[in-house]
């Protein structure tokens, strides 16, 4: 038997299990097929041309045709042909390859007057990559009608009347190489760009062909981008979560002598400010960064993925310098890198919370639950999680030497003195375990682990949503939304060059806030030597807010940790079946005004409204 009827034999038996395909062929040929995508992108494999490969391996289904044995390609093609349009009444092939070195046009060539709207798609998506030039200039693209849809070099697969035949469509599509130099060396940065640009055009136009011309129920277009994570890519990820698990950076930039500096700072009437002392550093920035950038992310050939860990490579590198210049004004001007910096948006909403509510000076007199009680109500909405996902399993730490109530890496820490009152318990039960706790869980059921770390910038949504749960079980009270803008113009005033003194005589005379609430505050936000982490507690709530209003999926936000920017991608891995929808909820979903107060966030609530 040929070798070409030994493939065209084993892919028929794929076809008919309904199995994914991924085969290496004969030849330096390579397939990589889902059988439920009635499309194929071919690839003919040619020296010096790394980079439109990688193009090609972007798609979920393509295959690589080698060098040799052009007959053993065809039988494949001709017997994928065959098969995916008896199935789906029709099958897209796209041939892609690149252009003359100095061109800058795409050429699709293709059955225009057949598919007027899939190869308008195409150019339309196409125009809109950006070109290597400055000054936001785009590559341009054209559409042909033409029998002749490949490189002359290339020995066509089909004529005109045999791929009808077979059921099938064939476009050729002819790519400028302005992604490389002229010695064939590709710009890393520029392609990045391309490739996903490139990638959603395809994706885009594809979608309108099968939904007009096949039987394939595929809802998204979103849909068709790889379904399964290469082993690589797991390698990267578990190396990068290794990394970042190796330090707890929140921990490392609190003080360990905060108890001292509050006391000593009220004993002298809000005069002495002692120093801050930090726990010595488990790591060596300098080797971990090593490691990291020993990462080959540059090589994941799923845009929606190498973007996300490209961009969570630049986060931890960040946090890894800060850990290096903790006490130093270095450690600051990282922290304004890392958190953004304070919009007028938010800093308006701040100032408008801070007029328009009062500082309520009894509820600072009633904290009757200490640590242990709410170590307690932690450990029953622990049991609740349980009920819904055996496996779950999570710790309580009382501490004295953490100064605020935090979650790391899934574990609930407090502080040994750690004072509050039943309503405030309720709130910052759904605050730290109903959201952080329960996001790093869910996150830890994706495949990939980052989703419970965090993707890069998560903090502003994770804390939005944080606030907002406080606010759905009826627990936001007027001093809780107080200290979140307090945060914010204590920033400001740090962004304004004020000291520790300044700070604190700014939330203490001019804003009304009690001694403890404003050096609690005041001594967050000059931790390590000024850190801006506090303000995204507003800056989340007022993003999420504005999501809400314009329709978003709250419930999706549950499935891991990371920011609102990445919600199209992950809706794009969920549709692709690559992500899972939050395996535990929280309890306030089953509160009889959950709906309510969430409708009442989606039509416009003011945050005054909202206690």
């Amino acid at each position: 038997m040929k070798n070409s009827e030994v493939a065209t034999k084993e892919i028929s038996e794929d076809l008919k299990l309904g199995e994914r395909t991924l085969k290496k062929l004969k030849y330096g040929g390579y397939l990589s097929l889902e059988h439920d995508i009635p499309f194929l992108i071919i690839y003919r494999n040619i020296p010096n041309d790394a980079s439109t490969i990688r193009l090609a391996k972007s798609g979920a289904s393509y295959l690589i045709v080698g060098e040799h044995n052009f007959e053993y390609f065809h039988n494949i093609v001709k017997e994928l042909t065959d098969k995916m349009s008896e199935r789906f009444g029709s099958f897209l092939l796209l041939e892609i390859y690149s252009g003359p070195t100095k061109s800058t046009e795409f050429v699709i060539r293709g059955p225009s007057h057949k598919l007027p709207v899939s190869l308008e798609v195409l150019q339309k998506e196409l125009e809109k990559i950006e070109s290597r030039k400055y000054g936001g200039e785009f590559v341009t693209a054209k559409t042909e009608q033409t029998k002749k849809r490949l490189n002359p070099k290339h020995k066509e697969f089909f004529s005109i009347e045999e791929i009808k035949n077979c059921g099938g469509t064939f476009i050729g599509l002819e790519i400028p190489p302005v992604y490389r130099n002229k010695e064939g060396e590709t710009y890393p940065i520029y392609f990045k760009k391309f490739r996903t640009g490139f990638s959603t055009a395809i994706h885009r136009a594809v979608f309108e062909f099968i939904r007009v011309q096949t039987s394939s129920n595929l809802q998204y277009y979103t849909a068709l981008g790889k379904r399964k994570i290469h082993k690589e890519l797991f390698k990267i990820d578990k190396k990068l979560t290794a990394i970042e698990d190796s330090y707890q950076f929140l921990l490392l930039v609190a003080p360990v002598n905060i108890q001292s500096i509050k006391e000593t700072f009220f004993q002298t009437n809000f005069d002495k400010i002692e120093s801050y002392h930090y726990r010595l550093l488990p790591i060596d920035p300098d080797l971990l960064k090593r490691k990291l950038y020993n990462l080959r992310i540059d090589e994941i050939d799923d845009p929606a993925l190498a973007y996300l860990y490209e961009e969570k490579r630049e986060e931890i590198d960040q946090e890894l310098t800060m850990l290096k210049d903790r006490g130093s004004k270095n450690f600051f001007y990282s922290s304004l890198r890392l958190y953004h910096g304070i919009e007028k948006d938010f800093l308006a909403e701040a100032k408008l919370i801070l007029e328009n509510i009062s500082e309520n000076k009894n509820q600072e007199k009633i904290k009757d639950l200490n640590a242990h009680d709410f170590a307690n109500l932690a450990l029953k909405e622990f049991d609740f999680f349980r009920q819904q996902s055996l496996d779950f399993n999570c710790k309580v730490h009382i501490r004295n030497d953490v100064n605020i109530m935090m979650v790391s890496k899934g574990e609930l820490y407090l502080p040994a003195d750690y004072k509050l009152t039943k309503k405030e318990a309720a709130a910052l039960i759904q605050h730290e375990v109903g959201t952080h706790v329960l996001t790093y869980y869910n996150g830890e059921q994706q495949p990939l682990t980052q989703l419970s770390q965090g993707l890069a910038n998560y903090d502003a949504l994770q804390e939005g949503i944080a606030v907002l749960a406080e606010y759905l079980v009826g627990g936001l009270t007027g001093n809780r939304l107080r200290t979140i803008a307090g945060r914010v113009v204590a920033g400001e005033a740090l962004l304004d060059d004020a000291d520790f003194k300044e700070v604190f005589n700014l939330l203490y005379s001019t804003y009304g806030f009690s001694k403890e609430p404003a050096f609690n505050i005041t001594s967050r936000v000059f931790q390590g030597g000024g850190f801006l982490k506090d303000i995204i507690y507003l800056k989340g709530l007022v993003r999420l807010r504005k999501y809400l209003q314009e329709g978003g999926d709250f419930e999706m936000l549950l499935l891991g940790k990371f920011a609102l920017e990445h919600v199209n991608m992950i809706k794009e891995l969920t549709d692709r079946k690559i992500l899972k929808p939050p395996k535990i909820k929280p309890k306030y979903f089953k509160n009889e005004n959950f709906k309510e107060r969430l409708n009442k966030l989606r039509n416009g609530i003011s945050f005054s409204e909202m206690i």
